[in-house]
């Protein structure tokens, strides 16, 4: 059964915690697309869709995650793409979908038999997915795919929520991130605008208790110079204080730096998580925008950010009302990998959802 918060929340506060984030992402099909997005959304599929509607990490040696499926779900519902939609659903259903739950192994490799080695889920693609679904059953009047997604909703609610030092968190994966001591978190997959879209197909309190403390946690998990989110964080089962996880690097990486994005995406940019990446991505001191930064001793990364770091700074500091002058790199399209290139797409996706073009 889901966890349930004593105090009856009314249903749309938890909603309204979220800064507008549901009317941002069930936005009207018209907040859609201009012929570059489609463009876009074009040579993304031609690069990394198979044809059997597996989407293709070739930065990984062309393995495909849930992650992957589910923003690549997302994105075919924003361009009003059934043909790509149905696809990717298809593959993902057949392919990672959990004999046990409604929930998803988070990745399949391609040179491994079985192909999927590790049953566990990742509950950003979890989320994806379900909200993906959701939206898809809205816009294309299908109501057996929003069926579908509320049942992803309910299991995610109900596998992946759990108490630790006082909080509500959202577990990464049903296995291994429970510890005697603390519970580890990944704050990039407190995806809010995915959050809010469950919480209206799943109205529970608990969604607002996620979302608060999530935003509590973020708060308080800033380290080194800039004041960053680590890529996974340590909760304390005493007294719910944080730490860079032990078994990671201590870094903002590559997982983090969505932090900012899915804030900006629900509109909550006024967040220290949102300010802390902006003011490392325009720090003058810096000779171009690092990959990464450890948090431990501040150092960078020696090589720089792709395009979608820096396309989720501009969104971020839009959203803040800031000027952003950091100069995009050029990088053809054939140069950037998969993460990099859906990273964009994504980005330019909430801007859009959040009346902004990038």
């Amino acid at each position: 059964m889901p966890i349930h918060i004593p105090r009856r929340i009314p249903r749309r506060s938890a909603l309204a915690l979220l800064g507008g984030g549901l009317a941002a992402t069930f936005g009207s099909p018209a907040t859609a697309t201009t012929s570059g997005d489609a463009r876009d959304w074009a040579a993304f599929k031609a690069r990394f869709l198979s044809p059997e509607g597996r989407v293709i990490d070739n930065g990984n040696g062309n393995q495909s995650h849930s992650e992957g499926q589910g923003w690549g779900l997302a994105l075919a519902e924003h361009h009003d793409d059934r043909p790509a939609f149905d696809s990717m659903l298809g593959w993902t259903r057949r392919h990672l979908r959990r004999e046990t739950d409604q929930l998803h192994a988070w990745r399949w490799r391609p040179d491994r038999q079985p192909a999927v080695q590790d049953s566990n889920n990742a509950t950003d693609g979890d989320l994806f997915i379900a909200s993906a679904l959701l939206r898809a059953g809205r816009r294309w009047s299908d109501p057996a795919l929003a069926e579908e997604g509320t049942a992803v909703a309910r299991d995610v609610l109900r596998l992946l929520v759990r108490r630790a030092g006082g909080h509500l968190v959202l577990l990464p994966g049903v296995h291994g991130f429970e510890h005697r001591t603390h519970v580890v978190i990944n704050p990039s997959y407190y995806a809010y605008p995915a959050i809010a879209v469950l919480a209206e197909a799943v109205p529970d309190p608990a969604w607002l208790r996620v979302a608060s403390d999530g935003l509590r946690l973020l708060r308080a998990a800033r380290f080194g110079r800039w004041g960053l989110s680590p890529d996974w964080l340590a909760v304390s089962r005493a007294d719910g204080l944080v730490s860079p996880a032990q078994g990671w690097p201590a870094r903002f990486s590559y997982d983090a730096i969505r932090v900012p994005l899915w804030l900006s995406w629900a509109g909550l940019s006024d967040e220290a998580a949102v300010a802390g990446p902006l003011a490392f991505w325009s720090d003058a001191s810096l000779r171009h925008v690092p990959a990464w930064a450890d948090l431990s001793n501040d150092s960078v990364a020696p090589y720089a950010a792709g395009l979608g770091v820096l396309e989720i700074g501009r969104f971020a500091a839009r959203q803040r009302s800031l000027r952003w002058d950091r100069a995009m790199p050029e990088i053809p399209a054939a140069g950037r990998d998969y993460y990099d290139t859906a990273l964009v797409l994504v980005a330019r996706m909430g801007a859009a959802e959040r009346g902004l073009r990038l």
